[in-house]
């Protein structure tokens, strides 16, 4: 079996925070806050970027 610990694999923290870089740019792109989404994002993760492909933006476009 395989025995993974995540504190001893380091691409899981690149690939996380990288995660959270990209969801603070889709938030800035839809009028959010990108730094709460970015603070968001390190804890929720993939489920912020779910939470923030589903949401409106907080402007009409026109």
């Amino acid at each position: 079996m395989l025995n993974m610990n995540i504190s001893e694999t380091p691409g899981w923290y690149a690939g996380w925070g990288t995660l959270a870089l990209v969801n603070a740019g889709l938030a800035q792109g839809k009028g959010r806050s990108g730094l709460n989404w970015f603070v968001a994002s390190l804890f929720l993760g993939p489920l912020a970027t779910l939470c923030l492909v589903l949401s409106d933006p907080l402007w009409a476009e026109t």
